[in-house]
């Protein structure tokens, strides 16, 4: 076992999820020689617009790929997205962006929600940018994905939820 220090493993048919990417699909585990150096490889299909992304199975944690999160997970999201007590900063619109999408990169799922509640939050106080719609956008697809996964519903329902949170913001 020496080598495999906590590491994930994954089979042929799971769902994971890679940062920034979302939900994947784990396609095969092939092994491939780089630099005369044999190699496995996750080959994940990404389940949004079906891009192939390969992972070093030694690798999956420097690059944050993870299982979906569990039901205890999906309430901790909700809650972040139901938080109204914050402060949007008032930096501009650039700098916001950047730091919402390294928040976006990290694949953490409750970063994802803070991103989603920040900008749907900021568009009822001011016209967001096109690059902040597009995260909006982005971080709101990454989310439904997955959390219709978690809890084994269809995206348009959770979709519909996510709606209902905001409306009355």
């Amino acid at each position: 076992m020496r080598g495999r220090q906590q590491q994930q493993e994954f089979k042929v048919g799971d769902i994971a999820v890679y940062p920034a990417h979302g939900v994947t699909k784990v396609h095969s585990i092939e092994s491939r020689e780089i630099s005369g150096q044999k190699q496995q490889f996750y080959i994940l299909k990404v389940m949004d617009n079906g891009m192939t992304i390969m992972v070093p199975t030694d690798n999956v944690r420097a690059v944050g790929l993870r299982e979906v999160i569990g039901q205890e997970e999906v309430e901790t999201v909700y809650e972040i997205l139901m938080e109204r007590d914050i402060a949007i900063d008032n930096q501009t619109w650039n700098r916001r962006y950047r730091e919402y999408m390294d928040k976006i990169k990290t694949g953490s799922v409750y970063e994802i929600a803070e991103v989603l509640r920040d900008l749907s939050l900021l568009r009822y106080e001011k016209e967001l940018s096109f690059g902040e719609r597009k995260m909006l956008d982005s971080a709101r697809t990454l989310l439904i994905k997955e959390l219709a996964i978690a809890q084994k519903k269809k995206e348009t329902d959770v979709s519909e939820e996510i709606d209902r949170l905001f409306a009355a913001a």
